[in-house]
């Protein structure tokens, strides 16, 4: 039973990781282009990981996602700003795997005091924040100066503009995350629950 329980959780793992890589190679799917935004969905994935499986493996599925950043910041920029920061894994890795960590933790903190639906809300919402402001604030912190030039904007100003485009993405991503972690989630724990 322990040896079917193992395989069940490692091809879950798997398929997620699948997923991420799927989601990075195919248009339109992990980066979704709307009104001059593009929105990530990549970390719905992790969020789900973390959730579903555990901090660790939301971790684990976080780190697939956060080294195919670092590596195509090398070989194929998704964008002119890639290769500047997300060559760097402070910026491309560690924020993806934090994010499988924070979202497992949340939701493990209160699954016992709320609604399951309720709980997944905030650990996908609490997921998709962490993403967001580890990876605009380490911007803005290690690359202050070559971030302002490549914005083009004036240095002082640079923070004001991070925090807008935690404003037009984050806020829209968080969102996003709260609403779809509990659609997909839900029924992924109750099938976990009732193969364990």
């Amino acid at each position: 039973m322990q040896r079917r329980s193992n395989a069940y959780h490692i091809s879950i793992l798997a398929v997620l990781i699948a997923i991420v890589i799927v989601q990075n190679v195919v248009p339109f799917f992990g980066y979704i282009p709307i009104l001059g935004l593009s929105l990530t969905t990549i970390h719905i994935t992790v969020i789900i990981a973390a959730v579903v499986l555990g901090p660790k493996d939301g971790a684990i599925v976080g780190g697939a996602w956060g080294l195919i950043d670092w590596l195509r910041a090398f070989i194929a920029p998704t964008s002119a700003l890639a290769p500047l920061v997300f060559t760097n894994p402070l910026v491309s890795v560690l924020p993806r795997i934090l994010i499988g960590v924070v979202a497992g933790w949340v939701f493990i903190a209160l699954k016992k005091h709320l609604k399951p639906a309720l709980s997944l809300t905030f650990a996908g919402v609490a997921g998709s924040l962490t993403n967001t402001l580890l990876v605009l604030g380490l911007i803005g912190t290690l690359y202050r100066h070559a971030a302002a030039g490549f914005y083009q904007v004036d240095l002082s100003k640079l923070m004001p503009y991070l925090l807008g485009i935690i404003g037009t993405n984050g806020v829209p991503e968080a969102i996003l995350a709260g609403i779809l972690v509990p659609l997909i989630g839900g029924p992924l724990l109750r099938y976990r629950g009732h193969k364990q």
